[in-house]
């Protein structure tokens, strides 16, 4: 009777003890979550490719192996750089140029400037002098707010040789969940598979044209794994987005590698950027829109509004011209009159009547035109 009182009461010891280690946990995690700034990343988990911001209370940079709440469990991701903030984030309207470098001169340039560079080296490349887009950027302090969970730990060695070892076991897996699949003859198609780092989970992708009963499916996975079986059933574009690949530009999908939300892409998109309508040029291997056209769609939108319409009519000399074609890219406008004539004329050149509004070109550009002609 005294040994099990004894017993019992260690038990009841032992339980106070991790209530209280776990009150102290929650503490933490509370004071810390109200914390008003703190470095924020972008953090990619690589194996179901999702994109999310995370807060941690020191620097961090690319690469860096962390812990942290997915909207599966806690699993293991990689810091993609410091989070986007508001002097970096896109503006409507904005005249700057997204994606290209302006810092991009000639030889001669640079070494008029005294960058002069190497160009016999195998490994020169013109923009190593350049400060322009290749400027490093180093974390500060944001204002974390409610969208923005916590890190919960550096993974360590242990984490990271268990998340190998996870990943080498997801295609057994993908071959012995495809052998239940025929065996139940289930019209899904399985994607990929994932082992979570945080719980004794598994999850496994598949698209379906219909509902599908896996129910006796589940039951034969459990008996395999021995752990939790989650089956998320994903359109044909999540199916892209997760595996990768190759697009038609030649570069990886653009869902796979720069974004993992998808966004709605309409047919009006293209016919805005002046692009083939034909829809095996204008999709993707999925079979659905690029997500590139929602992506330079707002440029378009923007650029046009300050240039005239296609179909538009423009006096030059007396005479009526049509606009036949507006090109973003090259800033030109493309005008048409009688017995085939063309004009190529720069956007720069055209302005709006303020009294009329109708669009007219600058007078030293035509008598500059003219008097070439003659």
């Amino acid at each position: 009777m005294k040994t099990e009182n004894a017993a019992f009461a260690k038990t009841n010891l032992a339980l106070r003890e991790s209530n209280m280690l776990i009150s102290i946990d929650m503490k933490k995690k509370k004071e810390r979550t109200e914390d008003e700034f703190a470095y924020v990343y972008v953090v990619k988990n690589p194996s179901y490719n999702d994109i999310s911001l995370a807060a941690w209370d020191s620097v961090l940079y690319a690469g860096t192996p962390v812990v942290y709440e997915t909207r599966f469990g806690q699993d293991l991701g990689f810091i993609v750089s410091p989070a986007p903030d508001e002097e970096s984030a896109y503006r409507a309207g904005d005249p700057d140029v997204r994606g290209a470098c302006l810092h991009f001169g000639s030889m001669d340039e640079n070494e008029e400037e005294g960058d002069a560079i190497d160009w016999n080296a195998a490994e020169a490349h013109q923009c190593d002098s350049c400060l322009g887009c290749q400027t490093a950027k180093e974390p500060h302090k944001i204002r974390v707010t409610g969208n923005v969970d916590w890190i919960d730990h550096l993974a360590t060695p242990a984490e990271m040789a268990r998340y190998a070892e996870n990943t080498a076991k997801e295609d057994r897996a993908l071959i012995i969940c495809r052998e239940k699949i025929a065996k139940h003859k289930l019209k899904m198609k399985l994607i990929t598979t994932h082992f979570l780092l945080g719980e004794n989970k598994v999850i496994f992708f598949f698209t379906a044209d219909e509902r599908v009963d896996f129910r006796d499916l589940v039951k034969d996975l459990v008996s395999v794994f021995k752990m939790r079986i989650e089956l998320r059933q994903v359109g044909v574009r999540d199916e892209s987005r997760l595996i990768g690949g190759l697009s038609v530009c030649g570069r990886d999908y653009c869902c796979h590698s720069i974004t993992d939300k998808m966004q709605p892409v309409s047919i009006k998109m293209a016919k805005e950027q002046n692009l083939s309508l034909n829809s095996l040029k204008i999709s993707g291997p999925c079979g659905r829109l690029l997500c590139c056209l929602g992506f330079e769609y707002d440029y378009y939108v923007e650029e046009k509004a300050h240039m005239p319409s296609e179909g538009s009519r423009v006096r030059i000399e007396g005479e009526l011209w049509r606009v036949s074609e507006v090109n973003i890219l090259s800033r030109q406008i493309v005008l048409t009159a009688s017995e085939n004539r063309t004009l190529y004329v720069p956007v720069d050149e055209f302005c709006l009547g303020e009294d009329d509004g109708h669009w007219y070109i600058s007078e030293d550009y035509l008598a500059e035109l003219f008097d070439s002609d003659q």
